[in-house]
C-alpha cells in the first residue's frame, strides 16, 4: 500500500526508502511516495468528478487530465485539456503547463472521440517524459486505464487520493461553503414560517393563500427561492407528520396543524459548486407533548455532538456525544428489531462531510472496522441527530460546522425550535 498521509502535507520517500515529509509545491497530500518514474494522474470530466476539478478549481464539461510529479525535490503538473479551453484554462487553472491532446499525439495519430483521444494525449505524455505507472484516485476512467496499459503503463489505484486531500477545507472553500449555507437557510426559513403561518381548515390541515398547503407546494417555493438567490435546488425534504419518521422519506400531500415537518434543504451553488445542507423541523399549531420530548432530545444531542467536535477527535466520539443523549433522554438507537414495538430511536449517523459533493468523508457514526478517522482542521461536517417515531413523525436539526484545532465552528444562524410564528 502507497503510505497515507495527513492533509496538508506530503508523503513520501527517501534515498533508503523510508517515509518523509517534503515541502512540495502541489497542496493537499496529492503525491503519495513518488519516484522520478511515478506520476499522479486525475483525470474525467471536470464538471463531474469532483476529485479532478478539486485538484484544478476549473470546471468544463469535456474530458480532461491532471498529471503530478517531482522529480529532484521539485514538483510539476500538466493540465491536458480541450484544445478551446487552453486559454481560459491559463488564466484559472491550478496548474503549471496547460496543453491539449494535438500537443501529445502519439505516431499513428489521436482518435475522433474526444475521451479516448484525452487517454492517448496522456499516456503519450507520459511516455515522452519517462513515466512507467500513474497513482490514479478511486474514478479513474477504465479508459484512462485501458489507452495507458496499451502503452505499457502501470496503474495503481490509490483509495485516498481524492479523499483525505479534499476535507481540509482552505478559506476560499469554507467562504464558498458559508455562502452556500446562508443561501440555504434563506430557503428553510421561508418554508418554515410559511407553514408556521398557514391558517388551517375544518379537517386540521393546513392552507396558504386560500389552497392546502401540502409537502410537493412547499418544495416548489423552496426551488423558486433558491433559484432566485442563485442557486441549484435538488429535492427537498418536505416530510409531515408519520412521513417523517423515515429519515429519508421527501414527503407528499397535505400538511397538518399539530404535526412536526421536517424540512431538509441541500442545494449546490452553480457558481462555486459548493453545497449547503441544513435541516430544521416546524410544528404548525400547539406542540404535542411526545413531539416537545423529541425535540429536546435532539437540540441537546446536536449540542452534544458539536463539543465533541475539534481537530484530533474521531468521527465516532461525535456520533458517541450525540446518541448518549439520545438514549439518556429515553430512545432508541438504531434500526429496530422485526416485530419491535414501535417508539422514539435515531437510525443514522450524525452527521457527514460535505464540499463539492452533498455527502464525503468523514461519516459521522460507527466505524465498522474499529478505525474511525481523526478529524483534522478544516474538515466541514454536518451535525443532524434525529429522533423518528412512526406514531407522530420525525425531528431533525442539521447545522454545518468547520473543525477548528480546539472547537468547531458553526455557519448556521437559524433558531432551532418548532414554532416559527
Amino acid at each position: 500500500m502507497w503510505p497515507a498521509c495527513r492533509p496538508g502535507s506530503i508523503a513520501a520517500t527517501d534515498d533508503d526508502g523510508n517515509p518523509s515529509i517534503l515541502d512540495l509545491t502541489i497542496p493537499e497530500c496529492l503525491m503519495h511516495a513518488l519516484n522520478d518514474q511515478t506520476a499522479i494522474l486525475l483525470a474525467g470530466i471536470p464538471a463531474s468528478d469532483m476529485t479532478l476539478y478539486h485538484r484544478m478549481r476549473f470546471e468544463v464539461g469535456d474530458p480532461a487530465a491532471w498529471i503530478g510529479w517531482q522529480r529532484g525535490g521539485e514538483a510539476g503538473s500538466q493540465l491536458i485539456i480541450r484544445d478551446i479551453e487552453m486559454d481560459r484554462a491559463r488564466r484559472h487553472a491550478r496548474a503549471d503547463a496547460v496543453g491539449c491532446p494535438a500537443d501529445f499525439a502519439p505516431k499513428g495519430g489521436l482518435s475522433a472521440d474526444r475521451a479516448v483521444a484525452t487517454a492517448q494525449a496522456v499516456a503519450e505524455f507520459l511516455v515522452r517524459n519517462g513515466f512507467v505507472e500513474v497513482v490514479g484516485h478511486r474514478d479513474l476512467p477504465l479508459l484512462f486505464v485501458d489507452c495507458l496499459h496499451a502503452r505499457g503503463i502501470g496503474v495503481i489505484c490509490d483509495r485516498e487520493l481524492g479523499v483525505v486531500d479534499r476535507r481540509a477545507k482552505d478559506d476560499e472553500e469554507v467562504a464558498a461553503l458559508r455562502s452556500a449555507q446562508a443561501a440555504t437557510e434563506s430557503a428553510i426559513r421561508m418554508a418554515c414560517e410559511t407553514i408556521a403561518h398557514a391558517s388551517v381548515a375544518t379537517d386540521g390541515t393546513l392552507v396558504h393563500a386560500g389552497e392546502p398547503l401540502t409537502s410537493e407546494r412547499v418544495r416548489a417555493m423552496i426551488d423558486i427561492h433558491l433559484i432566485e438567490q442563485g442557486m441549484a435546488p435538488r429535492p427537498a425534504i418536505v416530510a409531515g407528520g408519520p412521513q417523517g419518521a423515515d429519515c429519508h422519506e421527501h414527503g407528499a400531500g397535505v400538511l397538518r396543524t399539530g404535526q412536526p415537518v421536517i424540512i431538509d434543504v441541500f442545494p449546490r451553488d452553480p457558481r462555486t459548486l459548493y453545497n449547503g445542507d441544513c435541516t430544521r423541523t416546524v410544528v404548525h399549531g400547539d406542540i404535542p407533548d411526545e413531539v416537545r420530548a423529541m425535540h429536546e432530545a435532539v437540540v441537546a444531542a446536536k449540542a452534544a455532538a458539536i463539543a465533541e467536535t475539534r481537530a484530533g477527535r474521531t468521527a465516532e466520539a461525535v456520533h458517541d456525544g450525540a446518541i448518549a443523549i439520545i438514549r439518556a433522554h429515553g430512545f432508541e438507537i438504531g434500526l429496530p428489531a422485526a416485530g419491535e414495538s414501535p417508539r422514539g430511536r435515531m437510525p443514522h449517523g450524525t452527521g457527514h462531510g460535505l464540499g463539492l459533493d452533498v455527502h464525503e468523508p468523514p461519516l459521522l457514526d460507527v466505524a465498522p472496522d474499529g478505525h474511525s478517522p481523526e478529524l483534522v482542521v478544516g474538515d466541514a461536517l454536518t451535525i443532524e441527530p434525529g429522533v423518528y417515531d412512526p406514531r407522530f413523525g420525525g425531528i431533525r436539526i442539521e447545522d454545518l460546522v468547520i473543525v477548528r484545532e480546539n472547537d468547531a465552528e458553526n455557519l448556521n444562524t437559524l433558531p432551532e425550535g418548532l414554532s416559527w410564528r
